[in-house]
């Protein structure tokens, strides 16, 4: 379950992820806190604006964002993203103390956010291919996931506390200083332990490329409408939690950090369950997005806190099992001079949903009310899964994908003894 970490530099790296991740929850809970109980009354919908901002630009600066991921040292793009980061939290914080923070504020820093998260995201995801071994990728991926939610189980019940005690911009600043952790543990990697190879020539086409690559792999289509369903309805946490513990349950800060937390718990879980797993495929992100849709559906008519926080951890557990296994599926079938790009559009497709969807969840959450709007979340994982049981049907066999000059064959729905495979002539199969 823990492979990658007998790498020195995955070590480092993941180590100094956790601590900022700690500090990216905490801001995360006191942003959303901050707009909903201070800058406005229980406004759902501001809320989702937010969301909308700091999400949308992935989506925008997409051609970019992978060009960049691909073409540029993905070491230094990394060390100057994560700065930036530190100094936007910085600036939110300092706003926040001084008492003159409004609205527009919060607006503002979150598009800043948004376009730096545009150009960290695919090239943190791909760096993790420059960490370790193809072997061991699949491995690092969970991993990366089981920190990544470790930080999520425990930087909202952290934030809770800080809140009440201090206030949201304390938390801020502590989340500005948190940065300092992966920066550090970029500047200390060893370098000639990178699995890295030559940066790809700019071409004529270059910034389209992933497009095509995409566009002839019915499979990373498939598993890309089903982001698109899943990010722009169902992952829409930050309001179905904070809605239903203020307008519900009538909570405070210190419940709806737990409850965030409850939902981490089961995302940890399933990203440790995943590091298990050598080769996630389409039947397991089929079941994890129909489990997805039961259990939201599930939550939104649980009676209580408490009984809501127990199906928010099997709703933690379904979403990440399917991202996990969908991120992993998109590195290792992927060209590694294409990562990059695919990575890309892959994070674009879950952020960029999120301008379309998480509005819209926020006029639900007004309008009907939030237990409605988690219905909307439900209905986004059944679809999902009806995806992939489409893809399943019409592709049953063979999922082919070129690699470095071999033809990779991965069975996925039928035993080997019954499949014809064909290769074309001069090509070797190992």
């Amino acid at each position: 379950m823990f492979q990658s970490l007998r790498s020195y530099n995955y070590r480092l790296w993941a180590g100094g992820a956790l601590v900022s991740n700690v500090g990216t929850w905490m801001q995360r809970i006191g942003q959303d806190w901050l707009v909903l109980t201070v800058l406005t009354d229980h406004s759902a919908t501001a809320v989702g604006t937010v969301m909308a901002l700091q999400f949308g630009p992935p989506l925008l600066l997409l051609p970019l964002t992978g060009y960049a991921a691909d073409h540029w040292d993905r070491r230094k793009l990394l060390l100057a993203t994560q700065a930036a980061a530190g100094l936007l939290a910085l600036g939110l914080g300092l706003l926040t103390l001084a008492g003159v923070v409004q609205l527009w504020h919060v607006y503002g820093f979150a598009l800043g956010l948004g376009c730096v998260t545009a150009f960290d995201a695919p090239a943190r995801q791909a760096f993790v291919s420059d960490l370790v071994s193809d072997e061991h990728l699949a491995n690092a991926v969970a991993l990366n996931s089981a920190s990544f939610n470790a930080a999520r189980m425990l930087g909202p019940a952290v934030a809770g506390v800080l809140i009440a005690a201090i206030g949201e911009g304390w938390l801020f600043v502590v989340n500005a200083v948190s940065y300092a952790a992966v920066l550090v543990s970029l500047y200390f990697l060893r370098l000639d332990e990178l699995h890295t190879e030559a940066l790809p020539a700019h071409t004529r086409g270059s910034l389209l490329a992933g497009f095509r690559y995409v566009w002839q792999r019915p499979d990373l289509v498939a598993v890309l409408v089903m982001l698109l369903l899943m990010g722009t309805f169902g992952f829409n946490f930050a309001i179905f939690i904070s809605t239903m513990s203020v307008t519900v349950f009538d909570g405070d800060a210190s419940q709806y950090g737990l409850l965030t937390s409850a939902m981490a718990a089961g995302t940890m879980s399933g990203a440790l369950l995943s590091a298990r797993r050598p080769m996630p495929g389409m039947v397991l992100m089929a079941v994890s997005a129909a489990g997805f849709g039961v259990s939201v559906a599930l939550a939104a008519v649980m009676p209580g806190p408490m009984l809501f926080g127990v199906v928010l951890f099997f709703v933690g557990l379904a979403a990440l099992t399917f991202m996990t296994a969908s991120t992993s599926m998109m590195q290792l079938t992927t060209e590694r001079v294409m990562r990059g790009r695919v990575l890309a559009l892959r994070i674009a497709v879950v952020m960029g949903g999120t301008p379309l969807g998480a509005p819209l969840v926020g006029w639900v959450v007004d309008r009907f009310g939030a237990r409605w709007a988690l219905a909307v979340g439900a209905l986004s994982g059944i679809a999902a899964a009806a995806v992939a049981v489409n893809y399943l049907v019409r592709h049953r066999g063979l999922r082919l994908s070129r690699e470095t000059g071999r033809l990779r064959v991965v069975i996925e729905a039928a035993p080997a003894d019954q499949v014809p495979v064909r290769v074309a002539a001069g090509e070797r199969v190992t």
